[in-house]
């Protein structure tokens, strides 16, 4: 069902989203267009997401421990993410809280004072988050594979950045980044719930609309020419861990609808993606096989992955080059195009009852295109797409000369 949404930009520059639901518990939060790519240099690796978590640490008006509690206390959620091009931070709590969320999420954004003795605990939080990560390599491949793919700048940098250069920060630090990146045009402010419009304008004079214009502007990390690099690392691994994959479509580029139905075809969720059927239904060699695809505002990235046991790395290698083979070579039947386009129509309408992630996504989508397409909407953009458009991308993309690899083992 489509539901009504009312969108805005106030004189300082800070875009205001209100989609309308019927539910007792309300969303609330702020996307900023700043993440990992717009760190200037590996003296700043990290910041980015050091800054997501550090601006629950005080402002001006409360204490750490006061942010902690705020929503706790009538049983809400404060939650925050970072990303390669954006941070979002927001909470859920039931609507009759809404103003304590809006309040809260506003504050902790737009004036946090980054105290140094809290930054000196969190440090040591983010710190074992990256051992933790280290330790788990079906995720910190992805992470080694875009360096690898994006040359180890913009788009390359590590998320969790580089203890040794995390473990230096200062207040002065994090503020000389806030200050450059959160600018009130680099943000959007978001709702979702059943408060009513006059609430919503009312709340928004109160704590939007009176905030100074902070004006950000700044040229994106270029991530230079790509040319296909292969990697192996000895890690010591009960098993082999493999990624390949491609730059690809971008986010503004009408060919990312056809590659992400020819990415669901290949490795997407469902059991019967190309990957999972040839590699552990019908062999039985991996347990975890997969695809995705990330398109970015000015590049985007494909991934194929699998883990197994290494007396079966070349066999699953061999499988996985053959399923590109037939997406570049052999053209889908009518029932084949008719089934793959229902499958991701009816998982992009699943997604959509999860009300977290569905208001993050519509944030997202505003953020970057100040629009959002309905179910409907997307169905008519990929209704339309025929077997020779799904081999066209195919041949650009998924070209086995073109692919990069790293191996763990």
């Amino acid at each position: 069902m489509e539901r009504p949404i009312e969108f805005y930009t106030l004189p300082n520059g800070i875009r205001v989203l209100h989609i309308y639901d019927d539910s007792p518990v309300a969303y609330c939060g702020i996307g900023i267009h700043a993440g990992t790519r717009d760190e200037v240099d590996d003296s700043q690796s990290g910041m980015a997401h050091f800054i997501e978590h550090c601006v629950f640490k005080g402002t001006q008006r409360r204490k750490s421990w006061n942010i902690l509690n705020r929503l706790e206390d009538v049983g809400g959620d404060t939650n925050a993410y970072t990303e390669k091009e954006e941070t979002f931070v927001y909470a859920t709590v039931l609507d009759e809280f809404y103003e304590r969320a809006m309040d809260l999420c506003t504050d902790i954004v737009l004036h946090p004072t980054f105290p140094q003795k809290e930054l000196d605990h969190e440090k040591e939080v983010i710190i074992d988050e990256i051992n933790s990560y280290n330790d788990s390599p079906s995720e910190l491949i992805y992470d080694d594979f875009e360096s690898l793919v994006f040359n180890n700048v913009g788009l390359g940098r590590n998320i969790l950045g580089k203890e040794e250069v995390l473990s230096h920060y200062t207040t002065d630090d994090a503020l000389r980044y806030y200050t450059a990146r959160y600018g009130t045009n680099q943000m959007i402010f978001f709702s979702m719930g059943r408060m009513t419009q006059k609430m919503l304008h009312r709340l928004d004079d109160k704590y939007l609309r009176c905030e100074p214009a902070r004006i950000c502007e700044w040229a994106k990390a270029d991530s230079g020419i790509y040319h296909p690099q292969h990697l192996t690392l000895q890690k010591e691994l009960h098993q082999v861990n493999y990624l390949a994959g491609n730059r690809a479509y971008n986010m503004f580029d009408a060919k990312r609808y056809p590659f992400f139905l020819l990415n669901n075809i290949l490795g997407g969720p469902g059991m019967n993606s190309r990957l999972n059927l040839a590699i552990r239904e019908k062999n039985g060699m991996s347990y975890s096989v997969e695809s995705s695809f990330t398109p970015y505002s000015d590049s985007g990235i494909v991934f194929l992955y699998f883990s197994a046991d290494i007396d079966n790395k070349e066999r699953c290698i061999s499988l996985l080059k053959r399923e590109l083979k037939r997406l570049r070579e052999e053209p889908l039947t009518a029932t084949q195009l008719l089934k793959a386009k229902r499958q991701l129509l009816g998982q992009l309408a699943i997604a959509d009852e999860g009300k977290e992630n569905l208001a993050l996504n519509i944030a997202k989508t505003f953020l970057y295109f100040g629009r959002y397409n309905t179910l409907e909407q997307r169905a008519a953009l990929i209704n339309p797409i025929t077997s020779s458009q799904l081999m066209e991308v195919a041949n650009e993309v998924l070209i086995e000369d073109s692919l990069s690899e790293i191996i763990y083992e």
